[in-house]
C-alpha cells in the first residue's frame, strides 16, 4: 500500500508547473505527484516529462488527447491511484491558488483526526480569499450557500477543490455515476460523500487567486454548477463494492 498522490490536472500550466512540482516534494512528509495533461498547446506536458527524469518513481503524467473537462481528469486520477493503491488521494490546483504547505494539514484531518475527505475550506472561519474582485467573492460565497439550502448538506465551502480523499471513499463511489465535469464536479463529490455517510472535515485555507497563466472559470462552468444542483438534490446515490 502506497501512502499518499497529488492529483493535478494541467491544461497550459507551463507558467506554474515546475514551481508548483518542485513545491510539493520539498515538503517534509513525502507526496507523490500524478499530473494529468490535456493535451496543452504551451508544453506543459514536455516540462513534467524533463523533472520525470530527475524525481523518477515520485512523477507521474498521464497524457490524455484533449481538453476533456475537470472532473474527467480527476476521476482519471483517482482510478490510476486506486489501482496503485494508494492511501490518501488529494486534489490541487497548479496555480498556486492552493497553498501546497496545506497538503500536510488535509493529510493530518484524514490520517489522524479520522475524516474521510478533507475539504480546504475558503468559508469555514469568515473569507480568506486573495486576490478576487469582490463580485467573484460574493458570486462564491452565496453559491456555497446556495448549494447548502439545496441540498442540506452541512459544509460551508461546497465548491472547493482542494481536498483530501480516503481510498476506502473513493472505492465506494461508482464514478459512472459522476456526470459533471466542471465546478459542479465538486459539489457532486461532496454530496456523495456526504450522502453515503463518510465523515467530511474541513481545514481552513487561504486561497489565492492565480498570478500565472489564465483563469479557467468561465459563466458556462458556472451555470452548470447552479443547475446541476436542483438535479442533485433528488439523485439516488448507493455505494459500490471496494475492489
Amino acid at each position: 500500500m502506497k501512502d499518499s498522490l497529488v492529483v493535478i490536472p494541467t491544461y497550459n500550466e507551463k507558467e506554474n508547473i515546475e514551481r508548483i512540482i518542485r513545491k510539493v516534494f520539498s515538503l517534509e512528509k513525502e507526496f507523490d505527484v500524478l499530473i494529468v495533461e490535456d493535451n496543452s498547446p504551451d508544453g506543459t506536458a514536455e516540462i513534467v516529462r524533463r523533472l520525470m527524469q530527475e524525481y523518477p518513481g515520485r512523477l507521474h503524467m498521464e497524457e490524455r488527447k484533449g481538453k476533456l473537462g475537470l472532473g474527467t481528469a480527476y476521476i482519471h486520477g483517482f482510478k490510476w491511484a486506486l489501482q496503485r493503491e494508494y492511501e490518501f488521494i488529494f486534489e490541487m490546483d497548479a496555480d498556486f491558488s492552493h497553498n501546497p504547505d496545506d497538503l500536510l494539514r488535509l493529510y493530518d484531518a484524514c490520517a489522524n483526526q479520522g475524516a474521510d475527505v478533507a475539504i480546504g475550506s475558503r468559508y469555514i472561519k469568515g473569507v480568506n480569499v486573495v486576490n478576487w474582485p469582490m463580485g467573484r467573492v460574493l458570486m462564491s460565497y452565496f453559491a456555497s450557500y446556495y448549494v447548502r439550502m439545496v441540498t442540506r448538506m452541512k459544509i460551508m465551502d461546497t465548491t472547493a477543490g482542494f481536498k483530501c480523499y480516503r481510498r476506502r471513499l473513493l472505492q465506494t463511489i461508482d464514478f459512472s455515476k459522476i456526470k459533471f465535469t466542471g465546478y459542479a464536479f465538486q459539489i457532486e463529490m461532496k454530496y456523495t460523500a456526504w450522502k453515503l455517510g463518510f465523515k467530511i472535515i474541513e481545514v481552513p485555507i487561504i486561497f489565492t487567486d492565480r498570478t500565472e497563466g489564465q483563469s479557467k472559470m468561465s459563466r458556462g462552468i458556472f451555470r452548470e454548477a447552479i443547475l446541476g444542483v436542483i438535479q442533485l438534490r433528488f439523485k439516488r446515490i448507493r455505494p459500490v463494492k471496494a475492489a
